[in-house]
Formats: C-alpha cells, sequence, structure tokens
C-alpha cells in the first residue's frame, strides 16, 4: 500500500469523488482543496507528496498555485500533475514553463491518471546525481568536477555551454525539458544562451557525440529529454 498524501486541487464535486475513490482505493492518503488560496494553506500546513492540480480555480488559478509552489524553497521540488480541460498545446508548454512534472487533460482514464502519479512519485524518490557526482548513462560519461565527456571512453571536447546543457538533461533522463526552463538553468560565458540558441547548442551537441548524440530527443513542440536508459 502507498503511504504517499495526495492533495487534490478542483473545484468541481463529481472529479473530487472520481480521483478521492480512484487514490484511496490505490493506498494514497487524500487531501483536497477547492481554490487555489485553500490549496496554498494545505501545502504549508500539510506538506503533501504530490500535488493533482486543476488550472482552471477561482481567483487564484492553478498556473499561478504552479509558479507560487515553484517560487518557495521549502516546496520548489514537489511533484505537481496539472489536470485540466486546456488541452491546446500552447496551455501544456505553459504549464511544464512553470514546472509542472506532467499535464493530464479532461476527460481522463482513472489508470492512467494513476499510473502517472505511480511514475512521477517514482521518478521524484529515484536518486538524482549531485552536480559534482559522475554520471554513466548509456556510452557516455560526465564527470562534472573534472569538465570531461568520454564516448565509449574516447574524449570529448565540449565547450562550458555545451557541458551544461548536456549535464542537465544528463542528470534526469526520461524528464522532459522547456527550452526556457534549460535556458534558465544554464548561464553560458562562451555563448549568449537564449531559447533560440538552446537549439544550437543541441545540434552541435548531438554532432560532437557521435553514437551517444542520438539520445539527445527533441520532444516536439515542448522541449528536449535525454533518453532514459
Amino acid at each position: 500500500m502507498a503511504n504517499e498524501r495526495i492533495l487534490i486541487v478542483e473545484d468541481e464535486p463529481d472529479i473530487v469523488e472520481l480521483l478521492r475513490y480512484n487514490l484511496t482505493r490505490d493506498g494514497y492518503d487524500v487531501l483536497q482543496a477547492t481554490t487555489g488560496e485553500a490549496a496554498l494553506d494545505i501545502i504549508k500546513e500539510s506538506s503533501p507528496d504530490l500535488i493533482l492540480l486543476d488550472l482552471m480555480l477561482p481567483r487564484i488559478d492553478g498556473l499561478e498555485v504552479c509558479r507560487r509552489v515553484r517560487a518557495n524553497a521549502d516546496t520548489k521540488h514537489l511533484p505537481i500533475i496539472m489536470l485540466t480541460a486546456k488541452g491546446e498545446e500552447v496551455d501544456i508548454v505553459t504549464g511544464l514553463e512553470l514546472g509542472a512534472d506532467d499535464y493530464v487533460t479532461k476527460p481522463f482514464s482513472p489508470r492512467i491518471l494513476l499510473a502517472r502519479v505511480r511514475a512521477v512519485i517514482r521518478r521524484n524518490d529515484a536518486d538524482i546525481p549531485g552536480d559534482n557526482d559522475a554520471i554513466q548513462i548509456h556510452n557516455l560519461t560526465i564527470h562534472p568536477g573534472r569538465h570531461e565527456v568520454t564516448v565509449d571512453g574516447e574524449p570529448v571536447t565540449l565547450t562550458r555551454t555545451e557541458f551544461q546543457v548536456l549535464h542537465y538533461l544528463a542528470r534526469r533522463p526520461g524528464w522532459v525539458f522547456t527550452r526556457y526552463q534549460i535556458v534558465d538553468a544554464v548561464h553560458g560565458d562562451d555563448y549568449i544562451v537564449t531559447e533560440r540558441s538552446v537549439d544550437v547548442q543541441i545540434v552541435g551537441l548531438r554532432k560532437k557525440l557521435d553514437t551517444a548524440g542520438k539520445h539527445i530527443e527533441t520532444v516536439r513542440g515542448v522541449g528536449y529529454r535525454f533518453g532514459a536508459p
């Protein structure tokens, strides 16, 4: 049985009951808020393990709730799955750029939603390498402390910005990052990093990494990820 505490932030009673029933049956403890203000109070007081967040809420909407959660040092790593009827590409990109871990559109399958909840919690619990820990994935090895990268044991020369982009993606294989998130994480002294220049950095990385370059995957309309093993 799961022991994680899930906060449902949703103002439609039927959807709340559907979520509560399925989450409880799966072993989760369930908290509920019908407004953004109430959600922020519960997050502060009860420290949930994951938030299921509707976007269209009265007064403070879901995007603003997500923004405030990510801006708070105590909650910035709290997993968030956005659950909403707004399924246009621009809405998905906006949600991901604000820091959502996943995005589920209504109507939804409870089984698929539960699978995504489990995946996000599992991913959040996984050991993420520290800033200076060596990473070995596929045929690629990254040594942050020595600023070294090898592919099949052969050294690869990267610029400082290329190294930072690669390290940022490879630390969380399988995670999708928008160009904005990559820009925010990477500060290039040798290259002005913009959303447009991220594409240039990726092209250069793929070429320099040779056979390992294929593991940097484009997620159309969203951004990039380093393929999971």
